[in-house]
């Protein structure tokens, strides 16, 4: 039986994905398994209702203010003890988290996905750039000899929105309701401080393949 692909949902606007994508980036066997970086965000009404057709549905929930101010010393203090230098962004008033992480998927295809991703973590958390503006994404495609103009209308490209509904809808299938969000097999873990916890699993299933004759 064909050993399961391990997946890490993640949000460009959470900064404990970004937290647990730095972890990842230094300890996972990157040399031995592959790793399924799958986007998740808050879908425009065209999307969301093409989620639901399908009989899916976006788990996350808005958080309550008081919340959201636990979240900003919570992160500070985590970006402390691990040493990171970061800036908080200033998000527009209605932000499209579509925008960026349709472009990725738009990258992905490109197979440019890998330096997309970094180059949006890096505008969004270390500059503290606005990474659901146009201009922010453009210039970041540019950057990588990505075509800018493809990337920021990627959300209106009908293949690419319906890679992304079917990105959504395995999200709903796998129970994500907040990232990162990590899965093997049937074992989830939620949370940058659970990147440990999915490292053994992930060490065991590798331990488990060598372990079974050719």
């Amino acid at each position: 039986m064909k050993p399961a692909r391990p997946r890490f949902y993640f949000s460009f606007r959470s900064p404990y994905s970004w937290v647990g994508a730095r972890k990842i980036e230094a300890q996972f066997p990157h040399h031995r398994l592959s790793l399924e970086y799958l986007p998740y965000w808050e879908p425009e009404p065209e999307t969301l209702a093409e989620l639901t057709a399908r009989g899916g549905e976006f788990l996350y929930r808005p958080m309550s203010q008081a919340r959201q101010l636990y979240i900003l010393q919570d992160v500070k203090r985590i970006w402390s003890k691990l040493g990171y230098r970061a800036a908080w962004p200033v998000d527009g008033e209605s932000p499209c988290w579509e925008l960026p992480h349709m472009a990725y998927l738009h990258a992905r295809r490109c197979g440019r996905d890998r330096e997309f991703f970094w180059a949006v973590w890096r505008a969004r958390w270390e500059q503290g750039r606005d990474v659901t503006d146009v201009a922010t994404i453009a210039a970041i495609g540019t950057g990588l000899g990505l075509d800018p103009i493809a990337l920021c209308d990627a959300r209106r490209d009908p293949s690419i929105r319906q890679e992304g509904v079917d990105v959504l809808w395995h999200a709903y299938r796998d129970a994500v309701f907040g990232v990162p969000f990590f899965v093997l097999g049937y074992e989830k873990f939620w949370g940058q401080d659970r990147v440990d916890e999915f490292l053994e699993a992930v060490h065991r299933q590798l331990g488990q393949e060598a372990a079974c004759p050719a």
